[in-house]
């Protein structure tokens, strides 16, 4: 045994007061360590003496220390070596410092106990065999050829199986049978806590797409070893566990696993650095969990000056996605998207009008540089992408003339390749935002040719909505009318209770409409008496302010409530917001005498006399307008026209007006004022 050479500083370790010790005592300390010899103490002190004693406690405890690292020591490796150094300097510390301490029974069990750093192995050989193998065959000859595996060898080869079975699933299940296959498994199993963390979670993910039964032993160790080692894993590491594996985990029933990811992804969401971590973590498994994504939103914020112009897309999409509006968000991707030169590509075009039309967010500066960069990228468009544009800008009620034209021009172009699909969807898009394209007669043309032959192939829901658009347009035929008037394909619709089904029989209604009104050569079918009797749910809708201002003013006009009747909902589909009847004097008549042939259910019998008015005032609230005009949406407009058609006389309350005036005296006199300017144009026809 090799003699034990101990200085100054290592005996103030062991004794604290050591220093402070007389210089002749230093040196007779020194000089027993150095020889050994438990009885040179005793030999130069006196037995009394407290310094002997506290020597002989100390030598004692040395020698049995060194009497189990005789016996330890030539079986262990140089790294147990190493730790059976570092357990014992750390067993003579505790033990002079702390009198109350005992010694343990074994040093065995200390170097069990001990935690170590085991280095990661040079580069070997088996590596480059790994890296470089082009077929799984070539991997499963590693097994048991020869070479001398480490720890992360065995996770190694299944993470290259799974890359070349993603290429050809169809070997997967073969592979899973293999008995060389099976071994792998155990081998990566046994050395599972030696596995560093990088390579156990690309292993979870590479099992995960092996497609291994629920019920493989290796792969709930494997997840087992996750989730033990969840704190200790840096957040890059979560973060590709939730960009891989969250579809995984979802389908082989490992909620407890991704339930803790997402906890710790949630608590630890300050460690992220860069924009990417946060963009795929929120496309991943942001709509999994509301505080991790309030958490991913506020990092968003702070990192957005970071992104790139497709990192700003992700971010749009995942919020279209799940649907979340969030205001200062949209406004800071807003911001970018202005100030910086991106260069944005066609597919990203496309993707930001479909999101900021889905989250019903306007921002004038962005639409317009959509629009003129969507206008540049016309010639390379397909129909489906121009049908695709369309329906975004129209969500956002932003009506570009130019870039619309484009669109119109483009089917003219392209019409004998575009499907009926993508046309009717050109044609719901122009109906919303009431555009008439420049060449109107031909571009119809090809929607009417299209719809002889093949609108009974649309859905019944699709049928109704193009008619309808071509309703709101004024180019609908008769032939169009008749197939969804007919009683064998509207009676679908009259019991549906489902808000689409509503949706498509008020659309019904306004067709039938079309055909009583604005076409008097129509000779049916039309809808039945039953379908025309308003529903209760187009009358419980929120009173607006507007709405109720109005109403409050025009009673305080009336003086009588049989004067004037409130919400008033026709047979055509519509609702008044208020109905008057004047007579060739200017002064109310009790309304409710007269008939009215509006109604689906009359009121009054008396005839109206003669050169008696009817006025029905409209509301025009800020959504019925397109973005940054004051044209009507198609649908408003269409039921101004109904309500001409019908026999009234208009009275528009738009609210652009109706917000300036700020007494009853003034909301009053603009009332009054617009009766007579109805009354006035009528006479003046």
């Amino acid at each position: 045994m090799e003699r034990l050479a101990v200085t100054a500083s290592h005996l103030s370790c062991f004794f604290p007061k050591f220093v402070n010790w007389e210089l002749p005592l230093h040196h007779t300390l020194l000089s027993f360590f150095s020889s050994g010899l438990r009885n040179h103490l005793l030999g130069v002190l006196p037995p009394c003496h407290p310094v002997a004693t506290m020597a002989a406690h100390l030598v004692k405890r040395c020698t049995c220390l060194l009497r189990e690292a005789t016996c330890v020591v030539p079986a262990m490796s140089p790294a147990g070596r190493l730790r059976l150094a570092r357990v014992a300097h750390r067993t003579l510390t505790s033990s002079a410092t702390s009198p109350s301490s005992h010694f343990p029974a074994s040093l065995t069990e200390l170097v069990e106990r001990e935690p170590v750093f085991t280095p990661y192995p040079g580069r070997q050989e088996v590596d480059w065999l790994i890296e470089k193998a082009t077929r799984p065959e070539e991997l499963l000859e590693l097994i048991g050829g020869g070479h001398s595996l480490h720890q992360n060898h065995a996770a190694h080869i299944l993470i290259q199986l799974s890359r070349l079975l993603s290429e050809k699933p169809e070997n997967k299940a073969s592979l899973t049978q293999d008995a060389r296959f099976q071994q792998l498994l155990h081998l990566a199993n046994s050395q599972i806590t030696s596995i560093w963390h990088g390579t156990l979670v690309k292993l979870l993910r590479s099992l995960y797409a092996l497609a291994l039964p629920k019920t493989c032993k290796e792969l709930r160790s494997v997840e087992q070893e996750v989730r033990w080692r969840m704190r200790r894993l840096k957040y890059k590491h979560l973060a590709f566990l939730a960009e891989s594996s969250t579809t995984y985990m979802q389908e082989q029933d490992s909620q407890e696993l991704l339930a803790e990811l997402l906890v710790h992804l949630e608590r630890r969401w300050t460690e992220i650095e860069d924009g990417r971590t946060v963009v795929a973590i929120m496309m991943k498994v942001g709509h999994l969990s509301e505080p991790l994504m309030n958490r991913l939103e506020d990092k968003c914020l702070e990192l957005v000056e970071q992104f790139g112009p497709d990192d700003l897309r992700k971010v749009l999409l995942t919020l279209a996605a799940q649907n979340r509006r969030s205001v200062p968000l949209l406004r800071a991707i807003s911001y970018h998207l202005v100030q910086k030169p991106f260069t944005l590509t066609k597919g990203t075009l496309m993707d930001l009008a479909y999101a900021y039309g889905k989250l019903n967010f306007h921002q004038t500066q962005v639409f317009q540089r959509l629009a003129a960069d969507l206008l540049s990228h016309m010639p390379s468009l397909t129909p489906s992408e121009v049908a695709r544009c369309a329906k975004s800008l129209a969500l956002l009620k932003w009506l570009n003339l130019p870039l619309f034209e484009a669109f119109a021009q483009h089917i003219l172009n392209t019409a004998q390749d575009i499907t009926l699909q993508h046309l009717c969807n050109v044609v719901l898009a122009f109906a919303r935002l009431n555009f008439h394209p420049e060449q109107e007669d031909r571009f119809f043309s090809v929607v009417h040719e299209k719809l002889v032959s093949e609108l009974a192939d649309l859905s019944p829901a699709l049928q109704v909505d193009v008619v309808w658009a071509l309703c709101v347009l004024q180019q609908v035929q008769e032939a169009e009318l008749r197939a969804v008037l007919s009683s064998d394909f509207h009676t679908q619709f009259l019991g549906g209770k489902s808000p689409k089904d509503e949706s498509t029989l008020q659309k019904l209604l306004h067709i039938n409409a079309t055909a009583l009104l604005e076409h008097p050569d129509y000779t049916g079918p039309l809808l039945p008496a039953l379908a025309l009797v308003p529903r209760p749910t187009a009358l419980d809708k929120k009173v607006t302010p507007l709405q109720k201002e109005l109403q409050e003013t025009l009673k305080g006009l009336l003086g009588s409530a049989n004067k004037g009747c409130f919400a008033v909902t026709t047979q055509y589909g519509w609702v008044l917001d208020a109905e008057v009847l004047l007579d060739t004097e200017g002064q109310f008549l009790n309304l409710r005498d007269f008939v009215a042939p509006h109604l689906a259910q009359a009121t009054g019998s008396r005839p109206l006399p003669p050169g008696a008015k009817r006025l029905a005032f409209l509301r025009w609230e800020f959504p019925n307008f397109n973005s940054r005009s004051k044209d009507l949406l198609g649908r408003f407009f269409l039921a101004r026209r109904h309500v001409l058609a019908a026999g009234f006389l208009v009275v528009d309350v738009p609210y652009y007006e109706w917000l300036e005036l700020k007494s009853e005296w003034q909301k009053g006199a603009y009332l009054k004022d617009k009766m007579r300017k109805a009354v006035a144009e009528e006479l003046a026809k």
